[in-house]
């Protein structure tokens, strides 16, 4: 056993190429379970879909297992956003055939750990410019993408007013993104309190994420780097003092080895 937490804690947390290639895969396993969990949302269940849904299961079960194994500090890692959000996803794909309540709107809660896994982000920083460059616009987009998809489905799935099939999944990303933008054309608007409600949530915690993505495109870009002295880490591109202390810093420029 011991052997095969070293290994695994190596998969995970080392800077080899093996273990990078790993979690890049990785990567690509959580993007495919995104893109299968909202593309099968609107479609009846069939055996085919609920095997692939099996197999996912237990490969995101083993991959949960595995990241709270190797934790050095289990209270810490527990306490991760995207380590919550895979518990919800997990409750959500074990807890539905069992329940018979249809809680598949919540299985796209598996996105946030592309913006929040220590790390991923870590690898995406050392192997992209643009995503250091671009780190905050990044991740704001990734959390405002779930939170968009995982509440249409959830209006898909418990909404009356909103149709079925396909035109009745676009009909609830339309809900969503004109309640979220406070546009409201009023084509579809909730009649009962539930649906009040929910419109209130979408619109409250939807346009703090959006203005939380639009001031990270606006203003000016930031350099993740940490100050010796104070530990602020994020600095303007051209600083040479860190704005907290005076401490001198040294941003590397895209020529610098």
């Amino acid at each position: 056993m011991t052997h095969l937490k070293s290994f695994l804690n190596h998969l995970y947390t080392a800077h080899t190429p093996a273990a990078v290639r790993f979690r890049y895969a990785l990567i690509v396993f959580d993007l495919f379970t995104i893109s299968y969990f909202i593309a099968i949302t609107p479609f009846p269940k069939t055996d085919t879909t609920q095997t692939i849904t099996t197999c996912i299961s237990l490969l995101i079960l083993f991959d949960f297992v595995a990241r709270f194994w190797i934790a050095e500090d289990r209270k810490q890692h527990a306490l991760r956003v995207y380590v919550w959000a895979d518990a919800v996803v997990l409750a959500a794909l074990f807890l539905d055939p069992i329940t018979g309540v249809d809680l598949s709107f919540l299985r796209i809660l598996r996105g946030l750990r592309l913006g929040h896994s220590h790390h991923l982000l870590q690898d995406l920083r050392a192997a992209s410019s643009v995503f250091r460059r671009r780190e905050e616009t990044i991740v704001a987009a990734v959390n405002l993408f779930v939170f968009v998809f995982v509440t249409s489905s959830g209006v898909y799935t418990f909404f009356g007013k909103i149709g079925s099939g396909v035109s009745g999944y676009i009909d609830a990303i339309y809900f969503t993104v004109t309640t979220l933008t406070t546009t409201g054309y009023g084509d579809l608007t909730p009649t009962t309190p539930a649906g009040k409600l929910v419109s209130v949530v979408i619109m409250v915690v939807g346009v703090a994420l959006f203005v939380h993505l639009a001031r990270s495109i606006v203003m000016p870009l930031k350099v993740r780097l940490t100050c010796q002295a104070c530990g602020l880490n994020r600095h303007d591109a051209d600083a040479v003092r860190c704005k907290h202390c005076g401490e001198v810093i040294h941003i590397k420029n895209a020529g610098d080895r």
